[in-house]
C-alpha cells in the first residue's frame, strides 16, 4: 500500500481520536454518577439495586480511557540513529543525537505544559525532579567515557530505573507517549530492561540502519523477543540516503538503484515473517525506508515542510491508520461493550423491581424463598468453573515446569553447534597472553550470557504457547458457564415477576453474557497497571506480565550463579593443561568448546532441579490470580442479586413505598443510563465512519 499523510493531518486525526476518547470517558463517568445518585436515593425509597460493582467498573474504565495514551516503544541496536529518528518524529531537536543522555536510561517522553524531567531510582530512593537542562548536564557523559563503559559492560547510571521527560510538543499533547530504550547491542541486563516493556506498549518502532542491514544481533533479538508474540511492529530502515555515499559514483542512477534493490531484498528476506497478519502480507504497511537526519533538517528549517523524499510521510500515514483506526476502535469497542453490559444489568434490575413494588411483605418473602435453588445453582456454576481453573492450573504448572527441566537437561546435546555463533571475536590463542586474558574472559562471559538468554527465550515461546492455549480453553469454558448462568438468572426472573425481561437496547450476540464472563474471556480488564508511572488500561487477563517477572527470575542470573562462578576457574586450569600453544587455533577452539560443554553439562541437573519449583509456583500464581478475580466477580454478582431483593424486602418491612414516585425514579434511571449508552454508540459509530 502506497500512501502518505502530512504531519498536520496526523495531528488532526490524533486530536479527533483524543476528543472522542474524552467524550466517551465523560459519558461513562456520567453513568457512574447516575448510578451512585440512584443508589443514594434508593436507600430511602424501595432499597438499593446493589449496583456497586457496575459503578466501580464504569468509573475505572472512564479514568483509564481519559488518561490513556498510545504508547510507542523504540527499539534498536546502538548507533542506529534512534535519537535522530525520534527528533524527526516529534519535530524538534530534543534528544541529543551525538551523546544521548538517555543511552543508559530507559526514558519515557510524554506531554507536559512545562519542560521537566523526573528520574526514578531503584530501591527506596525518592524520585528526583530536574529542569531539562540540568538533566542533560547531570546524565550526559563524555563520549570517551561512554565508550569505555560500553567496553567494560558497565552502566553509566546503575541506580537509575528510568526517566520521564515532559515536554510541550504537539505530537505528545495529542496522546502519544514514546518509550526510548537503551541500545539493544549492549549488556544483557539493559536488554532485559528494554524488552520487559514490550507487552505494555501499543506498537514497537524497530530501527535499523541501511548500511548495516540486519546484523546477527538484530536477527537474534527479532527471533527471540518479537517473533510469534502477536506484537504490532513497525520497522524503520534509517539513513536510507547514506546508500548513495557508499557508491563509487554517487551520481550513477543505475548503480544506486542496484544497491537499493539489493538492500531491499536483504531486509525483505529477514523481515517478511514479521509482517504476516492472519495470512495477509502487510510488509509495505510495516517496513519503511527513512532518512531521519534529512527529515529533521527540513523540519528545523520549515516546520510545515512536507518531508517528501524522507520516508516520513509514508511512515506517519501507516502509524496514523494503526493508531487512529485499529487501536482507537479497539479501545472504544471495549468501552461500548462495558456500557452496554452495565445498562443491561440496570435495566434487568429495574424491570424486576417495578412489578415487585406491588407485592406485600409475605408474598415478597415467598417469592424470594422460591429462587433459593437458583442462587444455589449460581454458586454451583462458580464452584465448577473454579474447579476447572484449578485443574488447569495444576496440570499446566507441572507440564511447564517439567518442560523446562527437560529442555535444560538437553542443552548439552546441541551445545557444540548452538554455541558456534556466540564465540568471542578475539583471536582464540591470544587469550594465553597475559594482557589479553581478561579481555578474552570478558568476551567469553558476554557470549555465554547471550547464549543462555537466547536459549531461555526459545523455551519461553513454548511456555507462552502452552499458557495461551490454557487460557483460551478457560475463555471458552467461561462462555459456556456464562450462558448457563444467564439461563438460571432468567428462571429466577420468571419466578419473581412471572415474565422474562427483554433487553432495553440491541446488543450483539457475543455481548449477551454476564459481565464477569467477558472479563474471564479476556475481552477487557479494568485493572490499571503502571508503566513508568502512567496508568495503562490492560486488555485481557495480563498473565504475560507475570511471566516477565518470572523469566527475569530464572534468566541468566540463575544460570550464571550456578555455572560461571565455578566454571571460569576450572576451564582456565583445564586449558592450561591442554598444550594449546602447540595446537592450531581451530583445534584449540574445538578443545575449548569440549571442555566448556563438559563443565556446562555438569551443572545442568542442579539448575533444572532448583528452577523446577520456581517455575511451577509462578505458573500457579498466574492461574491463582485469574481464579481470584473471576471468583470475586461471580461472588459480587450473586451477592448483588441477593441484595437487590433483600433491600426491597427491608424497605417493605420498614414502611409503605410510594409506588408512583418510585416508578418514576426507576424509569428515569433506566432512561438516563440508556441515553448515555446511546451517546457512546454514536461516538463509536462516528469513529468508524470518519476518514482517518
Amino acid at each position: 500500500m502506497n500512501y502518505t499523510v502530512d504531519s498536520s493531518s496526523f495531528l488532526k486525526d490524533l486530536d479527533r481520536v483524543a476528543r472522542i476518547r474524552h467524550q466517551v470517558a465523560d459519558h461513562l463517568s456520567q453513568i457512574a454518577q447516575t448510578l451512585n445518585q440512584a443508589e443514594l436515593e434508593g436507600e430511602e425509597a424501595s432499597g438499593k439495586l446493589a449496583l456497586e460493582r457496575e459503578s466501580e467498573d464504569i468509573s475505572i474504565a472512564s479514568e483509564n480511557l481519559r488518561q490513556g495514551v498510545f504508547r510507542l516503544l523504540v527499539l534498536g541496536d546502538l548507533k542506529r540513529g534512534k535519537s535522530t529518528f525520534l527528533n524527526a518524529l516529534i519535530g524538534e531537536n530534543l534528544l541529543p543525537s551525538d551523546v544521548n543522555p538517555c543511552t543508559a536510561l530507559l526514558t519515557v517522553l510524554r506531554y507536559g505544559a512545562q519542560k521537566k524531567v523526573t528520574v526514578y531510582f531503584k530501591g527506596e530512593r525518592p524520585a528526583e525532579q530536574l529542569e531539562f537542562t540540568a538533566f542533560k548536564q547531570k546524565y550526559t557523559i563524555d563520549p570517551t567515557e561512554a565508550k569505555k563503559l560500553e567496553e567494560e559492560k558497565k552502566q553509566a547510571f546503575p541506580d537509575v530505573a528510568y526517566a520521564v521527560v515532559e515536554y510541550p510538543l504537539p505530537l505528545l499533547e495529542k496522546g502519544i507517549e514514546i518509550v526510548d530504550s537503551p541500545g539493544l547491542n549492549d549488556t544483557e541486563a539493559r536488554n532485559e530492561l528494554s524488552l520487559n516493556y514490550i507487552n505494555n506498549c501499543h506498537a514497537i518502532l524497530f530501527v535499523f540502519r541501511a548500511m548495516q542491514p540486519c546484523t546477527l544481533a538484530e536477527r537474534r533479538y527479532l527471533e527471540n523477543y518479537i517473533k510469534s508474540r502477536g506484537l504490532s511492529v513497525f520497522f524503520l530502515i534509517n539513513a536510507w540516503d547514506e546508500i548513495r555515499k557508499g557508491l563509487i559514483d554517487p551520481e550513477n542512477a543505475e548503480e544506486l538503484q542496484e544497491a537499493q534493490d539489493k538492500l531491499r531484498q536483504v531486509f525483505r528476506t529477514n523481515l517478511a515473517d514479521y509482517c504476516q497478519v492472519n495470512g495477509h502480507d502487510i510488509y509495505n504497511e510495516r517496513v519503511f525506508e527513512v532518512s531521519s537526519l534529512e527529515a529533521l533538517r527540513q523540519q528545523l528549517k520549515n516546520p510545515e515542510d512536507s518531508l517528501e523524499g524522507t520516508g516520513f510521510p509514508e511512515f506517519t500515514a501507516a502509524l496514523n491508520t494503526f493508531l487512529t483506526q485499529e487501536r482507537a476502535v479497539a479501545q472504544l469497542r471495549q468501552a461500548r461493550t462495558l456500557a452496554r453490559q452495565t445498562y443491561t444489568r440496570i435495566h434487568e434490575a429495574v424491570e424486576r423491581r417495578i412489578p415487585l413494588l406491588d407485592r406485600d411483605v409475605e408474598e415478597l418473602q415467598s417469592r424470594i424463598r422460591s429462587v433459593e435453588p437458583e442462587f444455589e445453582q449460581l454458586t454451583e456454576i462458580r464452584d465448577r468453573f473454579q474447579d476447572e481453573i484449578r485443574t488447569s492450573r495444576d496440570r499446566q504448572a507441572r507440564a511447564i515446569a517439567d518442560s523446562f527441566r527437560t529442555y535444560s537437561l538437553n542443552l548439552g546435546n546441541t551445545f557444540d553447534s548452538d554455541f558456534l555463533r556466540y564465540q568471542p571475536d578475539i583471536g582464540f590463542l591470544e587469550f594465553l597472553q597475559k594482557d589479553k586474558r581478561d579481555e578474552f574472559n570478558a568476551a567469553f562471559k558476554q557470549a555465554f550470557e547471550q547464549y543462555i538468554n537466547d536459549k531461555i527465550a526459545e523455551w519461553e515461546l513454548t511456555a507462552e504457547q502452552q499458557m495461551r492455549e490454557a487460557f483460551s480453553q478457560l475463555a471458552k469454558s467461561a462462555a459456556n458457564y456464562g450462558a448457563t448462568y444467564n439461563q438460571v438468572v432468567d428462571t429466577m426472573t420468571q419466578k419473581l415477576i412471572g415474565q422474562a425481561v427483554h433487553p432495553g437496547m440491541a446488543v450483539d450476540a457475543d455481548e449477551d453474557s454476564p459481565a464477569w464472563t467477558k472479563w474471564a474471556m479476556g475481552f477487557f480488564s479494568l485493572a490499571s497497571g503502571n508503566v513508568a508511572g502512567v496508568a495503562l488500561a490492560a486488555v485481557g487477563f495480563d498473565w504475560k506480565n507475570i511471566l516477565v517477572n518470572w523469566l527475569a527470575a530464572i534468566g541468566i542470573t540463575s544460570f550464571l550463579a550456578i555455572f560461571t562462578g565455578m566454571f571460569f576457574g576450572p576451564v582456565g586450569i583445564a586449558l592450561m593443561g591442554l598444550g594449546v600453544g602447540t595446537l592450531q587455533a581451530e583445534e584449540g577452539r574445538k578443545k575449548f568448546i569440549t571442555v566448556t560443554k563438559k563443565e556446562f553439562v555438569k551443572y545442568l541437573p542442579q539448575l533444572a532441579q532448583e528452577q523446577w519449583q520456581s517455575i511451577h509456583q509462578t505458573v500457579k500464581d498466574c492461574f491463582d490470580a485469574y481464579e481470584r478475580e473471576v471468583t470475586k466477580r461471580i461472588d459480587d454478582d450473586i451477592k448483588s442479586r441477593k441484595a437487590e431483593l433483600e433491600n426491597l424486602l427491608e424497605q417493605k418491612k420498614s414502611g409503605e413505598i410510594n409506588r408512583e414516585t418510585e416508578l418514576k425514579r426507576l424509569k428515569a434511571l433506566d432512561a438516563e443510563v440508556l441515553s448515555e449508552c446511546q451517546k457512546i454508540e454514536s461516538e463509536y459509530e462516528g469513529l468508524l465512519s470518519s476518514p482517518a
